[in-house]
């Protein structure tokens, strides 16, 4: 039991941190925009530290239960922090705008970020990479059709029959949702699954190691899950102050959210495709942005519906140009079965276009 506190020491700093934002929370609001903006700060750093205890539990499960399991539990816990961040944010400072650019920036850090610098760096370090196709594909279709429907369509709907639509929205998620979950835990499993003879061969060695405790790694993911949206829940009322009247583009607040929850996603992903399991880092990038899509889409619009307060989902001209670039390249990419370096530099060259229109404000 001592061993495993001290193996969560971070997670403990994480607590101890939130414990103390709460109270100190008053005196951040009211000793001026530096000491916010610098508070904030810091407790996003203290957030992705409670993120990289659950991104190494998350691995840990994935060791134990195999893909997809594994990488589902990551990029649900992922969505979850994601969705108490933004339901959090809203409710302090409602924005029009938050919504639809968390979800189009996670789809962009996750697709174009996390893919393309994994599939990058493990090019680099292993050549092509392969994975089973048949998952590339499926979830490529599935987030197309999700941000078509969700964010793209919208803009067509007349504001009179908005909530006609925003219901219409949320069974077409739950329906999408329903069957992707049916598939990928079912029948259709192996979609999401690829065999590698050659890990199998190296990890004769590594029985010696100790046991994974599963409740203890799942207790952990979900304490952490609760850690982060605790800390969030400060950091958005510092991070807001600090950022006001500084001329930061409004997606600034929207790029961090997307990040914070994909923290634990980027560091497995990189570690995935650093030991050459690139199924991996295409359940969990593509996994992510269709978690991110589906599950986001008809908790917020149910939010919405409750409120009566709509809020902007249809993408602007920009957003749906790269949204589309990047589905057809990642379509193209991932069409073969296998990655490479160049194939990764394409995708990470968009996540820089991306970065860079944010920051014009586009």
């Amino acid at each position: 039991m001592l061993t495993s506190i001290k193996q969560e020491k971070f997670m403990l700093l994480a607590l101890i941190a939130a414990i103390a934002a709460y109270p100190l929370e008053h005196w951040m609001l009211h000793s001026g925009q530096i000491v916010a903006l610098l508070g904030g700060i810091a407790l996003i750093g203290f957030i992705v530290v409670a993120s990289m205890r659950v991104a190494h539990h998350a691995e840990q499960l994935a060791e134990k239960v195999g893909d997809p399991y594994g990488t589902m539990i990551l990029t649900l816990a992922a969505v979850l922090v994601e969705v108490v961040i933004l339901a959090i944010m809203m409710s302090n400072e409602p924005s029009p705008t938050l919504v639809r650019d968390t979800i189009y920036s996670a789809v962009m850090l996750d697709i174009n970020g996390i893919l393309g610098l994994a599939a990058l760096m493990g090019g680099i370090k292993h050549g092509e990479q392969s994975y089973n196709d048949d998952s590339a594909r499926t979830y490529s279709v599935m987030i197309l059709t999700a941000m078509g429907v969700s964010m793209v369509v919208p803009e067509f709907i007349p504001e009179a029959d908005w909530k006609i639509y925003s219901a219409f929205t949320i069974g077409a998620m739950v329906v999408l949702y329903t069957l992707f979950l049916r598939m990928q835990v079912g029948p259709h499993s192996y979609f999401f699954s690829y065999s590698y003879p050659e890990k199998r061969r190296r990890k004769q060695p590594e029985e010696e190691s100790p046991p994974i405790n599963l409740a203890f790694s799942v207790g952990t993911l979900v304490f952490g899950v609760i850690v982060i949206g605790a800390l969030a829940e400060v950091m958005s009322k510092t991070l807001d102050l600090g950022l006001e009247g500084t001329g930061a583009p409004p997606v600034i607040t929207a790029i961090i959210v997307a990040a914070i929850s994909a923290a634990p996603e980027i560091l497995t992903a990189l570690r995935a495709a650093l030991a050459n399991r690139m199924q991996s880092v295409v359940n969990i990038a593509l996994g992510a942005s269709l978690s991110t899509v589906i599950l986001t889409v008809p908790v917020m619009e149910a939010m919405a519906l409750y409120t009566g307060q709509p809020f902007q989902m249809a993408m602007t001209p920009v957003q749906t140009v790269m949204v589309f670039i990047t589905l057809i390249v990642s379509a193209i990419n991932l069409n073969d079965g296998e990655t490479n370096a160049i194939e990764g530099m394409t995708h990470f060259v968009l996540f820089a276009t991306f970065i860079m229109l944010s920051l014009l404000g586009l």
